[in-house]
């Protein structure tokens, strides 16, 4: 992160002795020969330079990553605030204005700037959060979106959660406000009743695409909670991508010409959460809502790997969101058939060790097999869920976990992607298989006994193998790197 500073304020000195403490390089440039002289004995980088001349600025300085403009004095304000933008027509602007600089040049100021801060009322951590990563970034997203000249597709993950769902919606809201049209778009199918009730109830406008759609038609893509194309993704793997937001750490490297990878936090909706209130953006009910709902059931509300961010979000949300939907959400009205899946689940379980498997037979409610799965790993001693049912043509399998070393997605994908598609996430995935595969020319009262063998099995050989799992290593390459992977 380099960062420049242009002008000293009025009483600047303790703004850049902690902005100098960041991580990146500082510069500071300034009107007055004895200031330079008086911070360079405190040990930061500073010159002088003629402010308002952006090429000397330029020449000075060197390419940058955000600018704060530092008046000495009110009425120097604009003329700072036009030389940093012109100097540095991509970087991030952040004026700090006192209280008594006027409405007309504050507004000359607003020209120029993606962001004026007040330093006599906002504290100088809030100051410098504009000017570092968390400020720099909301400039950043609005920018790649504003540039892209036609529709863009926001895309959550195939079968999308809450999070996925929650986080899709807001991202198209954020790029509306920027002036550019953005559609919410899915492959797979929306199954389990809290997740069609958290569309239906708040209307949310999704787009369901078939596997062969021309995705041609957008003129960019966006990726929420998740982070390459093809992977727990109808999109074809070639698809460029212009934004990725995702709480996920990447298993691969992820290509993007925004890209905003944030594993600390338990779900993508604190990330959306955290934009909106960079932004100033107050939300709409429909989106705090169901921003809330997504943080809520991606974290297990608030018990699982959940974080500082999670908890800031929750507070910003929990003004704005319809607590009356939110119980709507939570308890939709079931039908018989989800009644008698989940039941069969329970009955027909085996349990090895801390992992419960379970198959209901023909599958006549599909969507009753993920609430099968929560329900089962709510039993005594159970971490790991495996429910499955089958139609004449598929075989339909979904998974929960609550172990923090296993990723469910990893483990489902080297059980099922050879043979069917599978993919997810740490703690909840799903695969489907067709089951002529598993069945070849087995028929009759022994079809459900081959598919029951066969997807225990290959379930059970990838959990042995390791498949998934998060050593200590991965873990402490991850803090270093915050890549698992990390070409090891």
């Amino acid at each position: 992160m380099d960062r420049l500073v242009l002008g000293g304020g009025s009483a600047g000195t303790p703004l850049l002795d902690r902005l100098a403490a960041r991580p990146g390089t500082l510069s500071v440039l300034v009107a007055d020969d004895g200031q330079a002289a008086a911070l360079r004995e405190e040990g930061i980088d500073a010159r002088t330079v003629e402010l308002t001349d952006p090429r000397a600025v330029r020449t000075v300085a060197g390419p940058v990553d955000s600018v704060v403009a530092y008046p000495a004095a009110p009425d120097h304000a604009p003329a700072l605030a036009d030389s940093a933008r012109r100097a540095y027509p991509d970087a991030v602007v952040v004026a700090c204005l006192g209280s008594s600089l006027g409405a007309g040049d504050r507004a000359a100021v607003g020209e120029h700037a993606d962001r004026i801060v007040d330093p006599d009322v906002e504290t100088a951590s809030s100051v410098l959060e504009r000017a570092d990563d968390a400020g720099i970034r909301p400039r950043r997203l609005q920018r790649t979106v504003r540039s892209i000249d036609g529709t863009l597709g926001v895309f959550a993950h195939d079968d999308p959660d809450p999070d996925a769902i929650a986080a899709a919606v807001c991202l198209s809201r954020i790029a509306e406000r920027t002036g550019t049209d953005a559609e919410v778009c899915y492959y797979g199918d929306i199954d389990h009743q809290e997740n069609r009730a958290l569309v239906n109830l708040l209307e949310y406008d999704l787009r369901n695409l078939d596997p062969d759609h021309d995705v041609s038609e957008f003129a960019g893509v966006a990726l929420v909670d998740h982070s390459r194309p093809g992977i727990n993704s109808g999109l074809p793997a070639s698809t460029p991508i212009d934004v990725v937001i995702d709480h996920h750490p990447p298993r691969a490297p992820v290509e993007a010409r925004f890209v905003d990878l944030r594993s600390g936090a338990g779900a993508t909706c604190a990330l959306m959460a955290d934009y909106l209130r960079l932004l100033d953006v107050e939300p709409a009910t429909d989106v705090a809502t169901g921003l809330l709902y997504g943080l809520r059931t991606d974290t297990s509300d608030f018990t699982r790997q959940v974080s500082t961010r999670d908890f800031e979000a929750a507070a910003l949300l929990v003004e704005y969101a319809d607590h009356g939907a939110l119980q709507r959400i939570e308890s939709p009205s079931l039908t018989a058939e989800t009644l008698e899946t989940v039941a069969d689940a329970a009955r027909n379980r085996r349990v090895e060790g801390d992992v419960a498997t379970s198959c209901v037979g023909e599958l006549s409610a599909r969507d009753a097999l993920a609430q099968s799965a929560d329900r089962l790993l709510e039993l005594e001693a159970v971490s790991t869920t495996l429910v499955f049912g089958f139609t004449d043509d598929v075989v339909h399998v979904s998974a929960r976990s609550r172990e923090a070393d296993v990723d469910l997605g990893e483990v489902l994908r080297a059980a099922f992607g050879r043979i069917g598609s599978a993919g997810g996430h740490a703690r909840m995935a799903g695969a489907q298989i067709p089951a002529g595969i598993l069945t070849e020319e087995t028929a009759g009262a022994e079809r459900g006994d081959v598919i029951e063998e066969v997807v225990v099995d290959r379930f059970y050989e990838a959990l042995d193998t390791g498949v998934g799992r998060t050593t200590s290593a991965d873990y402490g390459r991850f803090l270093r790197t915050g890549d698992p992977d990390d070409g090891q």
